[in-house]
């Protein structure tokens, strides 16, 4: 075992029970993973005026006593929120860290796929999704929806949370391009319908996907990006992350074009791990066009995937359990039909 790295399930597991994540309910079914725990919204969430950081020496609690709250929104029963909108919702996990155990969080990937963007704020926080060691207090998920207005509940899992022991030390990163030669009925991507319906977070497989997703063809190898649109693509290189060792995909660099790739970046030991059942499986991108309409070709790198060792192998590895993207290769949503 090594002194620092990604703590692994079973790991996970000691952490709730030594109090050092608290819950708030019992742990509920699938939401430790092999590298990550689930985060869940709480009760309420309060639409906001704008995004924030509270800064060092204030809580978010701080922040939200002055006019940046519009409303307050109900989660128990189901509540809608809409595109456009911000909305701040208290987790129902807290932390209390010791010394040289951190945590970076990360839209799951069923959720950045729907175009919700997401980050999870701390108390004293001057930065989103990362907790230092140390810290000991709540947590918060920013919720906006981009693309699609979605019907969330008290308990649903947008974010994910990783804990890390010692310093951030990436051993390896990979290039990742772009596939456009074309997948099934050569489909190479999926560009967002706007106005389409509501998407119901407790719903899974039973969206209709042609209601929501308009399917894309390159057949010069190339696709243009436009402006504000979101688009679902796909890596040309598969993708393998080992038992010992855990990813994340890094947003595209502003140099390299004028969009941004993956909102949602953790990938678990064993994902596209032959073993697990995950050969030939693909990353997939959830690509934004940002300023002006932009050429994006076939091989185009699109993100750098960074590699990161676990502190031991996880009990279970991404596969071998219950897993939506396991060798993937063009794939949408899991609350979309196939």
């Amino acid at each position: 075992m090594s002194d620092s790295g990604i703590l692994p399930d079973l790991r996970l597991r000691a952490l709730v029970e030594d109090g050092v994540v608290q819950p708030g309910h019992p742990l509920a079914t699938g939401q430790v993973q092999p590298a990550s725990i689930d985060l869940r919204l709480g009760a309420v969430a309060y639409r906001i005026r704008a995004s924030f950081l509270p800064g060092r020496g204030r809580t978010v609690a701080d922040c939200l006593s002055g006019d940046l709250v519009m409303h307050k929104v109900d989660l128990r029963e189901g509540a809608v929120l809409e595109t456009g909108c911000v909305y701040l919702a208290p987790l129902q996990e807290s932390l209390r860290l010791p010394a040289g155990l951190s945590a970076a969080m990360n839209p799951k990937s069923s959720t950045g796929r729907i175009d919700v963007f997401t980050r999870v704020i701390a108390d004293g926080a001057a930065a989103f999704d990362r907790v230092p060691d140390n810290y000991q207090g709540p947590l918060y998920a920013e919720i906006c929806p981009r693309t699609f207005s979605i019907l969330a509940r008290e308990g649903d899992r947008l974010s994910q949370i990783r804990f890390r022991q010692g310093e951030h030390t990436p051993t390896r990163d990979v290039t990742v391009s772009v596939d456009l030669g074309g997948f099934e009925n050569g489909i190479v991507g999926y560009r967002a319908r706007r106005h389409s319906g509501l998407i119901d977070l407790a719903n899974i497989g039973t969206h209709a996907r042609d209601r929501y997703w308009e399917p894309l063809y390159a057949p010069d190898g190339n696709l243009i990006l436009d402006p504000e649109e979101f688009y679902i693509l796909a890596s040309l290189e598969s993708v393998v992350v080992d038992v010992n060792e855990a990813a994340e995909m890094a947003p595209i660099a502003t140099e390299i074009g004028e969009f941004r790739a993956h909102y949602a970046g953790f990938f678990d030991p064993g994902f596209g791990l032959e073993a697990a059942g995950g050969a030939g499986g693909r990353a997939v991108l959830e690509v934004r066009g940002r300023d002006v309409p932009f050429i994006l070709e076939h091989g185009q790198p699109v993100a750098q995937l960074v590699y990161e060792k676990m502190l031991s192998e996880p009990k279970a590895a991404y596969g071998t359990i219950a897993s939506n993207y396991q060798a993937q290769g063009l794939k949408l949503s899991k609350y979309f039909t196939s």
